[in-house]
């Protein structure tokens, strides 16, 4: 079994609002269908969640009265993408199950602490993909917060020790630098707790989830529960399909610290 994330820059414009990349999507979800692997799959909000969250500051918890309309706008948003997202895994035959982790996820101080995992196991038995994705939940001492794909793919990585896992991102792997931004910004073939400084400190777009550091840290200890754990670009077509057929690609293989 593989987990794979599509971040919310690849299914998405996050510069948007709620601006879908329905085609590319469609293309993501025809090279898991063909590469014949089991797989869960989480992907990010992007333009669906980040934007609103954002502005109504919903990572910080409940703080104000005044957030509740804005939680109840990103509660739905965050389903919006995610059926759309199931569409087109639809489209190509593969028959999926959305699992939202509002219905079955809770947070403590921002933190992940329950996450109803035998749903995903029955779901994937029955040979139905589980999909899961970034959303706003209940958190035992702020009241809400947000559940970000990362902290799934944590959660999900323990519990299943995935053979392989793949973050798919809109840049090649993980930079020296932003490659939007600084023609000398180098591609880091191999990620770990030495190279870790070398990574970027800003973020091109709006993101509730957390710095790069704390992406990158997260993804540090999902490989080490999963045999081999690779950032790649989703924007290319194949990139993905070979990833998940263990061929050899462009991107940066993430090394556990243990």
């Amino acid at each position: 079994m593989m987990l794979v994330k599509l971040g919310g820059s690849v299914i998405t414009d996050k510069t948007g609002l709620k601006d879908f990349k329905e085609e590319q999507t469609r293309r993501l979800a025809l090279e898991i269908s063909r590469s014949g692997e089991d797989i869960i799959l989480i992907h990010g909000a992007g333009s669906f969640g980040h934007v609103l969250a954002n502005r109504y500051s919903l990572h910080r918890g409940h703080e104000s009265d005044e957030q509740i309309e804005g939680l109840a706008t990103v509660l739905q948003d965050v389903r919006e993408l995610n059926l759309k997202v199931m569409r087109e895994f639809e489209r190509v035959g593969v028959p999926c199950a959305s699992l939202p982790p509002s219905s079955m996820a809770e947070l403590d101080d921002g933190k992940l602490v329950d996450l109803q995992t035998d749903k995903f196991r029955s779901y994937a038995e029955l040979g139905i993909m589980p999909i899961t994705f970034g959303d706003v939940c209940l958190d035992r001492s702020r009241g809400f917060g947000i559940c970000s794909g990362d902290q799934l793919m944590e959660w999900l990585s323990r519990e299943f020790s995935p053979h392989r896992v793949i973050f798919c991102a809109d840049v090649d792997g993980v930079y020296t630098a932003d490659p939007n931004v600084r023609d000398d910004a180098r591609l880091i073939p191999e990620i770990d707790e030495n190279t870790l400084g070398e990574l970027p400190r800003t973020e091109r777009c709006v993101d509730v989830t957390g710095s790069i550091f704390g992406k990158i840290e997260s993804m540090m200890s999902i490989a080490s529960h999963s045999k081999e754990c690779f950032v790649i670009n989703g924007t290319v077509p194949g990139r993905l399909e070979a990833a998940l057929k263990g061929e050899e690609v462009i991107g940066s293989r993430v090394i556990s610290g243990d």
